[in-house]
């Protein structure tokens, strides 16, 4: 398979383009490489057959219709994803979340790709009381950033129905793994902690977000893309739910009460389970964020992280996030 990643040098688009190349398939990597994409993320695959990096912007649509000529699928990573820096440049967010999105679609339908793979959030929902969100249910994001990636979503969906673009979109909840940029949770929460510093929290720090190993997100991209109906939305969780506030007491055990319930995963079915998101373990995600250190461009930091410990925290309100619970399981499967 011949697939053309956008922001395949960011956190998830660069796990998932590690697995893509170890597969055998010929992958092109498709980044402008702003502040969220790290070369390093790719180091290792300079050389291997079938690989090949280009350094361009999801707006430029001539650049991006070069890129795209001749490959079988999109996968559209690209984005601009924290929410403090939506508040204060809501219209970078909307130029690369919107126009990028309309460009790469309307460019793989000049194309005629198989396949556009369009990578969203569980953020699109917005927050609610208790339970969880389904596909169907009503967007209601709180942020320039949540209210930027609705719109793509949308933007995608609309070239499946007008043109008959072939679409899918993953709305995954909190991610965390290797790779990630040193200001979401995870990574800054420890860090800061190793420093003997404070850490930023919202409210009381009671809201509960579902987080998912960046390994278990590209798992279910994979079964997606491969088997995925067009024109549909699949949520993608982990059933790992935690309090905000037991990030901020890393490296100590966290009162029983302070994490909900497991419940199974949105998308799981037979043929796909969280296999790497762990429940919390305070004193592992400090042994592994210890375990490696490498420098950000532009940061003027060299954050320490580990292999599985940089996570995808959207910073926000402090009300409670859920995980999505999809009336969808992986595809084929009801």
């Amino acid at each position: 398979m011949r697939l053309l990643v956008t922001g395949g040098a960011g956190f998830i688009g660069a796990n998932f383009v590690h697995r893509a190349v170890g597969r055998g398939d010929e992958v092109t990597v498709y980044d402008a490489l702003t502040y969220a994409g790290n070369p390093a993320n790719l180091a290792g695959l300079e050389g291997r057959p079938g690989y090949r990096f280009v350094h361009a912007d999801v707006c430029d649509a001539p650049a991006l219709a070069d890129a795209m000529a001749g490959h079988d699928v999109v996968v559209h990573f690209a984005a601009e994803s924290h929410v403090d820096r939506s508040i204060s440049d809501a219209a970078r967010f909307v130029a690369t979340n919107c126009v990028g999105t309309a460009t790469v679609c309307q460019v793989a339908l000049d194309v005629g790709v198989d396949r556009l793979l369009h990578v969203s959030t569980d953020e699109v929902y917005g927050s609610i009381a208790e339970g969880s969100s389904a596909e169907s249910d009503p967007l209601a994001p709180s942020s320039p950033y949540s209210a930027s990636k609705a719109a793509s979503d949308l933007i995608a969906l609309s070239y499946h129905r007008t043109h008959g673009l072939p679409v899918v979109v993953t709305r995954s909840t909190n991610n965390y793994g290797r790779f990630q940029y040193p200001e979401k949770v995870i990574p800054l929460f420890v860090t800061r902690l190793l420093r003997g510093g404070q850490v930023p929290l919202y409210g009381d720090g009671g809201n509960v977000r579902d987080w998912c190993h960046v390994d278990d997100n590209c798992a279910a991209l994979e079964l997606v893309l491969a088997d995925g109906v067009d024109g549909t939305i699949y949520n993608v969780g982990a059933g790992n739910e935690i309090h905000s506030a037991c990030w901020a007491s890393a490296g100590r055990t966290p009162p029983a009460s302070s994490t909900s319930p497991t419940v199974p995963a949105t998308i799981v079915a037979t043929r796909w389970t969280p296999a790497g998101s762990v429940p919390w373990d305070g004193r592992r995600c400090m042994t592994w964020t210890t375990g490696w250190r490498r420098p950000w461009p532009g940061t003027g930091t060299t954050p320490t992280g580990g292999s599985r410990c940089w996570g995808i925290g959207h910073e926000g309100s402090g009300d409670r996030r859920r995980r999505p619970s999809g009336s969808r399981g992986c595809p084929g499967v009801r």
